[in-house]
């Protein structure tokens, strides 16, 4: 057995990172980082800050993954949190159930498109994508369909990283040490508005790159069980933003070829792209609508699924049938989480709240024209309280910058000298700030993030 090997410099004057150096393995991180750069040690946040054990404050331009919708330490979450756990913390939810799950589950569907009436709870975003695609299997299983069992998928689209999920992510970064064991599913080119393959803009076409969808559909018709997309923003994939018309071509072709739509809002769910979901505010009817991150505003791990009446009618029967969804976890409707879910569902649909979220997202656009000045600027584009800069070396001929370059991860180096805490994808420096900050904040986050892309590109 051999243990850990030499600590880092940076880890030796400080025992908790000797501690964890020793110990903790963290998500997305090359190893070789852990020595060469010091992790941070928060150890309180509130509001849009994070605070580290040496007095450092960071405003944290991504809440946290895009989870602290509300911003961090939130009192009126905590207090839920609080006067669920005098009644009871945790309780198995087969043969049990329980009112802050109760409540959750009519609000959510009071809020969704009319046709989604049911819900699955779990525990995470990549489960909740997890349960639809299991659901759409055993639902055409169960009504005479076992053909269909093939999922379409964007390029670049990021689903989550169980092996379910993998198998309809188009980010080879994420699959493909595990494509021998994925399923064989069918990627399809998205929409890609800042390199139109037709030269039109996002705001005026009419969607003409769903072409390759719609052959795609078309081809596989009897074997396409669903398609799954992430509505409006392609997350890890860069912040890559289309317009709601290609989510309506996809609809009416779905609806028309009896296959299942799953929308991903686990990201861009909550307002974050101005209305309160995506199939909500565009008038969309998904067949499965897949939530996480923000239901919680970060305060404990929730998901949920939330499908048609069709769909739940096709697993019931007697117990002989075996047509009962056979999927469960430990700690599905948790009831703590649960009832913090209702309160910030609560604090979410306050009067006015949609109004001033909609002026911060325009003090951001007004205040992103200083990123489309940097010379390395392919585009800032925005959706709602999501802005994204994508950097370039050729700015005439959109040329990227290398990966092995790292230029994003220089930038977040910098980003953090100047109390930025921000984590880009590749080249795209993105924001996704909680809700809680404000104008000023805003206007000084773009102001930052400028002057970090100068510290770094500027020097070369």
């Amino acid at each position: 057995m051999t243990g850990p090997g030499p600590p880092p410099a940076s880890a030796i004057n400080d025992p908790d990172l000797l501690r964890d150096f020793q110990h903790v393995w963290h998500p997305c991180t090359p190893l070789s980082d852990l020595e060469n750069y010091p992790l941070l040690n928060i150890e309180r946040a509130d509001g849009v800050y994070l605070y580290d054990k040496n007095g450092g404050r960071y405003l944290d331009v991504i809440a946290s993954w895009w989870v602290n919708l509300l911003g961090h330490n939130h009192p009126r979450l905590k207090a839920a949190l609080t006067a669920q756990l005098e009644k009871m913390a945790h309780v198995m939810f087969a043969g049990i159930t329980h009112e802050p799950a109760i409540e959750l589950a009519e609000r959510l569907t009071a809020l969704t498109p009319d046709n989604l009436t049911r819900v699955f709870f779990s525990d995470n975003g990549s489960t909740s994508v997890e349960i639809a695609l299991k659901i759409s299997l055993q639902y055409w299983q169960q009504t005479g369909r076992p053909e269909k069992k093939r999922f379409v998928y964007l390029k670049d689209g990021y689903h989550g990283e169980t092996l379910g999920a993998l198998s309809v992510c188009g980010l080879p970064l994420f699959r493909e040490k595990f494509d021998p064991v994925l399923m064989d599913n069918l990627e399809v080119a998205g929409p890609d508005c800042l390199r139109c393959p037709f030269g039109l803009k996002r705001d005026s076409c009419n969607a003409e790159c769903f072409q390759p969808m719609q052959e795609t559909l078309a081809q596989h018709t009897e074997a396409i069980a669903a398609v799954i997309v992430e509505p409006l923003v392609q997350g890890a994939g860069g912040m890559k933003m289309y317009p709601p018309v290609y989510l309506k071509k996809l609809e009416a072709a779905c609806r028309e070829l009896k296959i299942h739509t799953i929308y991903d809002e686990v990201a861009v769910g909550f307002y974050r792209t101005g209305s309160r979901f995506v199939c909500a505010g565009h008038g969309l009817s998904p067949t499965f609508l897949c939530l996480s991150k923000g239901i919680t505003s970060g305060t404990l791990p929730l998901a949920a699924t939330l499908t048609e009446e069709a769909v739940y009618d096709a697993f019931k029967g007697e117990f002989q049938q075996f047509n009962w969804f056979v999927h469960s976890h430990s700690y599905s409707a948790n009831p703590l989480a649960c009832a913090v879910a209702n309160e910030t569902l609560t604090l979410l649909e306050e009067p006015g709240f949609s109004e001033v979220l909609a002026q911060k997202a325009e003090t951001m656009r007004r205040a992103g024209a200083v990123l489309e000045e940097l010379p390395w600027c392919a585009e800032y584009r925005q959706t709602g309280m999501i802005g994204a800069l994508e950097l370039v070396r050729d700015r005439e001929n959109l040329t990227p910058f290398p990966l092995e370059r790292r230029v994003g991860f220089r930038i977040y180096q910098a980003a953090l000298k100047r109390e930025l805490f921000l984590r880009p994808l590749g080249n795209v420096m993105y924001f996704m700030p909680p809700y809680a900050v404000t104008d000023e904040e805003i206007k000084w986050i773009i102001e930052q993030a400028a002057a970090a892309v100068e510290d770094v590109l500027g020097k070369e």
